[in-house]
C-alpha cells in the first residue's frame, strides 16, 4: 500500500493544493457529485453517530473515528488511492458528498454556491453557520476589490456581510477598505503580488477550525495525536535528562537513573577553607566559587568537560580587580548582574537595594525594608523584576518600571532562593528543612514542596537543573547532595562523597549531565554520568526504548 501503487511519487502529490478535489470514495471527482442523491446531499449521519464499535485493548477508541483519521492522514501524505481504497473497503467515508462539494466550491471561488451548500451540511448551531458565512463572504469581498470591482464589493458588504449582524467592528474595517485603498493591507487585503488561489486553501484551514470536527477533521489530526502521546511519555519519564531527543514510535520511551549526574568525575581542592558558594555562568563555560578562605576562583569548563582553574581574582580575562563598589560606611550583602551586563544591583546593610553602572556610579536606590542581612538577589532576564529577601519569612518582587511590589510569604525563615531560567519559578529554601517551589508568573502560587535533606545550622542552597530544568538539587548538612524530580517531588538520588556539610550546588545550564557541589570539606565536586551503569545507546527491552541507557 502507499506510494508503490500510486502513479506519482508522494513528494509531488503532497504539493497539490488546488485544482480538482477528489471525492471520499472510488476517487469520485467533484463533477460527479451532482449525481449524489438528495439524502447524500444533506449531511448524512456519519457512522460514528450510530455505530459505536470500539477498537483497541481499552475499548475507548471508536472504530469510525479511527478509520476516518487514518484516511485523512493518508490523503495528507499524498497517498490518495490508498485513502480512497480504505474508504471503499471500510464503508466509512472521510467526508460526505456535500462537504466535498463545499470544499471544492471554496477552492474554485464559487462563493454564493458555497454559502448555499454550507446551509445543507446539517449544522445545528446557527452561530457557526453565520461565522463561517462571514469568513467566506469576506474572502469574496477582498477578491472583488482585488479585481477592481468596487461596486460589487460594496454590494456584498451591504447586502450579504452586514445582514449577518456579527463582528460589527470588522464590518467597519472592511468598509474602510472601500473608502481608503491604503487601508486594505492593514485590514487584511492579500495584496496584488499574491496569487488569489493561494489564499483559498488558507480559507479552508480557517473554516476547518470553525466547523465541528465530525464535519471536517482537523488538519494533521493523526500526527497531532502521535506527538501528544510522545510528549506525555516524556512528561511521565522521571529521569529524562538527555539531549538526544530521538524517539521511536515502535517502543515506549523510558530513561534510566544513569541520566542523572551521580558519579564524581573531578575533585577540586584549590580552596583552603570551607566552600560557601558556587555558580556556573549562563553559558556554562565557567564556574565561580567563593570560600571562607576569602578567595574567589573562576574555573573554566573545557571542551572535554574537564574543569580547570582559570583565575583567583575578578576579571575573567585578565584576573584583575576592575572596580570596588562602596557605599559610605555600609556593607554590600548580595549582588546580581542586569541582563545586558551594564548594571550591577546590590543589597545593602541598611536594607535598601542599589543599582550601579560599571564605573561604580550609583544610578538608583530603593530604600525601605527591601532586604535582610542574609540575602539573595536576582534580576529577571528582561530586567523588569528585582527579587530579594525583604523579611525573614518573605521575598519581595519589585517591578523596576512601575515600582509595584509582590510578596511571597512563608511561615518559616527563608535561608536562600533560586530563580528559574524562564523567570517563571522560584525555589525557596527554608529553615525547617523544606524547599518550596513557587510560580511567580501572574498570580503567585505555591506549586510543590521538597523534603529529605538536612539543615539545622547553616545556609544550604538549592538550584534548578537538568534538561528543561526538570530537577531540583540541594546541598545538605549530612554531607550529601539531594536531587528531586521537579514534578513528582520524589527524591531520585542522594549522592554521598563529601565529608562535610554541602553548602551549595549549581547545575551547568549548558550541560544537563554536569553538577557542581561545594562543601565544608574545602572541596568542590564535579558530578557527571555514571559510565559503569550506561548501556549502549538505543538499547531496547520488552518494547521499551531506553534513552542513552537504563538502570
Amino acid at each position: 500500500m502507499g506510494g508503490v501503487e500510486d502513479d506519482e511519487p508522494p513528494s509531488k502529490r503532497v504539493k497539490e493544493s488546488t485544482g480538482e478535489l477528489r471525492g471520499p470514495s472510488n476517487n469520485t471527482s467533484v463533477r460527479e457529485l451532482a449525481t449524489c442523491s438528495l439524502s447524500d446531499w444533506m449531511a448524512r449521519p456519519l457512522a460514528s453517530q450510530g455505530d459505536e464499535e470500539m477498537v483497541g485493548s481499552k475499548g475507548v477508541i471508536k472504530k469510525v473515528e479511527f478509520v476516518r483519521i487514518i484516511a485523512a492522514a493518508l490523503y495528507s501524505l499524498g497517498y490518495k488511492k490508498t485513502g480512497a481504497h480504505l474508504e471503499e473497503e471500510s464503508g466509512i467515508p472521510l467526508r460526505s458528498c456535500v462537504v466535498n462539494l463545499f470544499m471544492q466550491q471554496i477552492l474554485d471561488g464559487n462563493w454564493d454556491e458555497s454559502v448555499a451548500t454550507l446551509h445543507k451540511i446539517g449544522l445545528i448551531d446557527e452561530t457557526i453557520i453565520k461565522l463561517a458565512s462571514f469568513v467566506i463572504l469576506e474572502q469574496k469581498f477582498f477578491e472583488l476589490l482585488e479585481g477592481e470591482k468596487i461596486m460589487d464589493a460594496l454590494k456584498t458588504l451591504r447586502t450579504e456581510i452586514a445582514p449577518l449582524c456579527i463582528n460589527n467592528s470588522r464590518v467597519l474595517e472592511l468598509s474602510s477598505c472601500i473608502a481608503s485603498p491604503s487601508q486594505r493591507a492593514l485590514v487584511g487585503f492579500p495584496g496584488q503580488d499574491i496569487v488569489r488561489t493561494k489564499s483559498r486553501p488558507k480559507l479552508l484551514e480557517e473554516l476547518q477550525k470553525l466547523l465541528p470536527p465530525t464535519v471536517l477533521i482537523p488538519e494533521r489530526r493523526l500526527e497531532h495525536l502521535v506527538e501528544q502521546a510522545l510528549n506525555l511519555q516524556l512528561d511521565a519519564c522521571m529521569f529524562h535528562n538527555s539531549l538526544d531527543m530521538e524517539m521511536s514510535l515502535y517502543t515506549d520511551h523510558q530513561c534510566g537513573k544513569d541520566q542523572i549526574p551521580s558519579q564524581t568525575l573531578q575533585l577540586l581542592k584549590e580552596h583552603s577553607d570551607e566552600v560557601w558558594f558556587l555558580c556556573f555562568s549562563h553559558n556554562g563555560k565557567f564556574l565561580a566559587s567563593s570560600s571562607r578562605d576569602q578567595s574567589a576562583i573562576i574555573w573554566e569548563v573545557n571542551v572535554n568537560g574537564r574543569v580547570s582553574l582559570k583565575h583567583r581574582r575578578w576579571d575573567v580575562c585578565s584576573g584583575e580587580c576592575l572596580h570596588v563598589y562602596e557605599k559610605g560606611g555600609l556593607g554590600l550583602l548580595s549582588c546580581a548582574w542586569s541582563p545586558d551586563g551594564k548594571w550591577i544591583f546590590s543589597g545593602v546593610t541598611d536594607k535598601s537595594i542599589c543599582m550601579w553602572d560599571l564605573d561604580g556610579k550609583e544610578l538608583e536606590c530603593w530604600k525601605g525594608q527591601r532586604t535582610v542581612r542574609i540575602s539573595d538577589l536576582e534580576v529577571t532576564t528582561n530586567g523588569k523584576w528585582i527579587i530579594t529577601i525583604c523579611r525573614e519569612p518573605a521575598i519581595l518582587l519589585l517591578d523596576r518600571e512601575t515600582k509595584t511590589e509582590k510578596l511571597i510569604e512563608e511561615d518559616q525563615t527563608i535561608t536562600s532562593f533560586s530563580l528559574s531560567r524562564d523567570d517563571k519559578s522560584l525555589l525557596v529554601s527554608l529553615l525547617n528543612q523544606e524547599i518550596h517551589l513557587w510560580n511567580i508568573e501572574g498570580d503567585i502560587k505555591l506549586v510543590a514542596k521538597y523534603k529529605g535533606h538536612k539543615r539545622s545550622r547553616f545556609v544550604v542552597r538549592s538550584c534548578f537543573g537538568g534538561l528543561e530544568q526538570t530537577f531540583v538539587a540541594s546541598g545538605s548538612e549530612d554531607s550529601q547532595v539531594y536531587i528531586w524530580q521537579r514534578g513528582s517531588e520524589e527524591v531520585v538520588e542522594a549522592l554521598p562523597g563529601h565529608s562535610g556539610a554541602v553548602n551549595c550546588v549549581s547545575w551547568n545550564p549548558a550541560n544537563p549531565h554536569m553538577l557542581a557541589s561545594g562543601s565544608d570539606d574545602r572541596t568542590i565536586r564535579i558530578w557527571g554520568l555514571n559510565q559503569l551503569k550506561m548501556k549502549r545507546k538505543g538499547t531496547h527491552s520488552n518494547g521499551v526504548h531506553y534513552c542513552n541507557g537504563a538502570s
